[in-house]
């Protein structure tokens, strides 16, 4: 999967807006103004993290090794960084869609509410 493809699939979700709040190179994807990706444009190999369950994220960097490592400049407990080219684009779907439902499960009610009357 390359970038163009990562951030088509993260920002076709619902409630997602895309945002440069870092700097210009770093691109972060929020649901209802809370991260759950972030993307670095020029850095080679393609890279991008992603927040997970603490538990699943030291078995994916165990089975993944060296492909799936603890997240740059993130917490290591909570989030991974996928080198894109490295893994089966059916991983990095299931694991966007991890950590989106993640910060979903997260919401306050007002914010849930909020979601939830989304189409």
């Amino acid at each position: 999967m390359n970038i163009e493809l990562f951030r088509d699939y993260c920002i076709a979700k619902k409630g997602v807006t895309e945002t440069f709040p870092f700097d210009e190179k770093t691109l972060v994807f929020k649901v209802m103004g809370k991260m759950f990706a972030l993307c670095a444009l020029e850095r080679l190999p393609s890279q991008v993290n992603l927040k997970c369950d603490p538990d699943s994220a030291v078995t994916l960097r165990e089975e993944h090794d060296g492909h799936i490592i603890p997240g740059y400049h993130m917490s290591k407990v909570h989030w991974n960084t996928l080198l894109l080219d490295q893994l089966p684009p059916n991983l990095i779907t299931e694991l966007i869609d991890h950590s989106y439902d993640l910060v979903i499960s997260k919401f306050t009610k007002k914010l849930r509410t909020e979601y939830d009357a989304l189409s």
